[in-house]
């Protein structure tokens, strides 16, 4: 009886758990100790970047990963320990205590390295848009995101995820704000509402900064953050990489994007501006969808919205001035011939824009392919058709209505307009789609007008000079481009030679007591 009540007031054996539980918080508080956020001994150096020790910041870690162990122990009343026993759960409170130091120890070192890393991260050396200022060596960039991760880890596993997410968002967002404006001038949101007030010719030169920035801004800004999230959130973590990189990269996508849709809709379908907008469809489908679909992923809303910008609006925008145009060869209605049966000023006009667009067929291609095509622009070869109200005009002189046919003499070598140009021109709508092939579409329709203004010589033979010249000039200009060539095809320069011979020799036979004539062949086709 005795004895037992003896045994009663004893102190209960302490359990190995408890006393590795002890052990351990009292270790990780000697080391908390020295790396003390708020000690000026330690204030200014980093413990993974300035630690004399190689393995202190390991140790540091696994300090972290014990204390939230004890505190789990703690709190769920499977160890009871001496301070539990005696301080009414003093254990538990002391191992928090100590894990928020830590934490905040933490928060210090995700800033020092953040700080660490330039704006715009290039893990690749050999990307040729790194600027030299923003180069970390390769090796430092891996080791500082491997303590990232580290750092990350700890956090995110004891709890501490929310502050860790934090400071995430806002240092490399801060950081890529800076990259931006550094590319584009000013913030990509601030030039989207600059935009919606600026005429043309302002907007023009800062699409031409923009089309450089936003190539530079998805291929390196975007996908340096996306290379970092991924090698700092994995496994488990991947999921919180990519919210943070969302929270980071999205908002600034799309206002890049919202710069260029605002800049197309304000080309409207005046041809002159095609070019621009065509740059614009090249950038989109060469760097800023296949970067934001490695970055964003393919079923993002920065992925959809490039998409829908290339597919919808920037190729309504082209057809619609491709049509525009046409409409403008169309509706040139100056009626004054040129003296001599000389090479039109709507010829040089129409064949030098389609050197100049012959340069875009590939994006041509795709805008005008069947798959991409929705009827949304204005009907083709319609004659005074493409787009209503056009205010466009090309070339000069006064020649005959868009789309007449006109018959030019009858001399031994026929007519260069006879009355079958209705069923040709009917076969090559047929044929010849503009959806297919709009260089050639157009080619067509200027050589239709030239038809119809050959009509307005009074003599019939000026009228066959007149295309002899013409003809000849744009089998030139197609000879000439390695470009205009492969889009109309090797023989089309050829057989419009052999044409515009044809025309020469009905002149020559209409003339034959024209002294000039021999000289104006010559010049003109030999």
């Amino acid at each position: 009886m005795t004895r037992a009540r003896s045994r009663s007031v004893l102190a209960p054996r302490l359990t190995l758990p408890a006393t590795v539980v002890d052990d351990t918080v009292a270790a990780a508080g000697v080391l908390l100790h020295k790396w003390h956020p708020e000690d000026s001994s330690s204030a200014g150096r980093s413990l993974f970047l300035d630690s004399t020790s190689p393995d202190e910041a390991d140790a540091f870690l696994r300090a972290t990963k014990d204390l939230h162990r004890a505190m789990l122990s703690h709190a769920s009343g499977l160890t009871l320990t001496t301070k539990d026993l005696h301080g009414g759960g003093h254990g538990l409170i002391h191992a928090q205590e100590l894990l928020d130091t830590a934490m905040r120890r933490l928060d210090l070192e995700l800033h020092t390295l953040l700080d660490s890393i330039p704006n715009v991260l290039h893990f690749d050396q050999e990307d040729e848009d790194a600027d030299d200022n923003d180069i970390q060596s390769t090796d430092g960039l891996t080791q500082t995101c491997a303590h990232l991760r580290a750092i990350a880890d700890a956090m995110l596993d004891t709890g501490y995820g929310s502050e860790c997410v934090s400071i995430f968002k806002a240092r490399r967002s801060a950081s890529v704000a800076v990259a931006l404006q550094r590319l584009h001038g000013s913030s990509p949101s601030l030039q989207q509402a600059a935009i919606q007030k600026l005429a043309w010719e302002q907007i023009d030169p800062r699409m031409q900064s923009w089309l450089a920035g936003a190539r530079a801004a998805f291929a390196s800004v975007f996908a340096g953050e996306r290379e970092l999230f991924d090698r700092v959130f994995v496994d488990d973590n991947a999921c919180v990489g990519d919210a943070v990189f969302s929270a980071v990269a999205d908002d600034q996508a799309m206002s890049i994007l919202a710069v260029a849709e605002a800049a197309v809709a304000r080309a409207k379908r005046a041809p002159e501006r095609l070019f621009r907008v065509l740059d614009v469809n090249d950038a989109l489908t060469e760097t800023i969808i296949p970067a934001a679909v490695a970055a964003f992923g393919n079923k993002s809303e920065v992925t959809a919205r490039a998409v829908m910008l290339a597919v919808t609006k920037v190729s309504d925008a082209v057809r619609g001035m491709v049509a525009s145009f046409e409409a403008a060869i169309e509706k040139e209605t100056t009626k004054a011939t040129v003296p001599g049966g000389a090479v039109h000023p709507l010829t040089r006009y129409v064949m030098n824009y389609l050197l100049f667009l012959a340069d875009y067929d590939n994006a041509l291609a795709r805008i005008y392919s069947v798959e991409q095509f929705t009827d949304t622009s204005p009907s083709v070869g319609s004659g005074s058709g493409g787009t209503a109200g056009s205010s466009s005009s090309v070339g000069s002189g006064n020649g005959g209505t868009a789309g007449s046919s006109s018959s030019v003499g009858s001399g031994n070598g026929g007519t260069a307009g006879s009355s079958s140009s209705t069923s040709s021109l009917s076969t090559t709508l047929r044929t010849l789609s503009l959806w297919s092939n709009p260089i050639r579409w157009l080619v067509t329709v200027l050589m239709r007008k030239l038809d119809a203004k050959a009509g307005n010589y009074r003599e019939a033979a000026q009228g066959y000079l007149f295309l002899a010249n013409n003809t000849h000039y744009m089998a030139q200009k197609v000879g000439s481009s390695t470009k205009l060539k492969a889009v109309l095809g090797e023989d089309w320069a050829e057989a419009q030679r052999a044409k515009a011979r044809g025309y020469a020799d009905v002149y020559v036979r209409s003339q034959a007591s024209y002294t000039q004539s021999d000289s104006l062949t010559s010049t003109y086709f030999y």
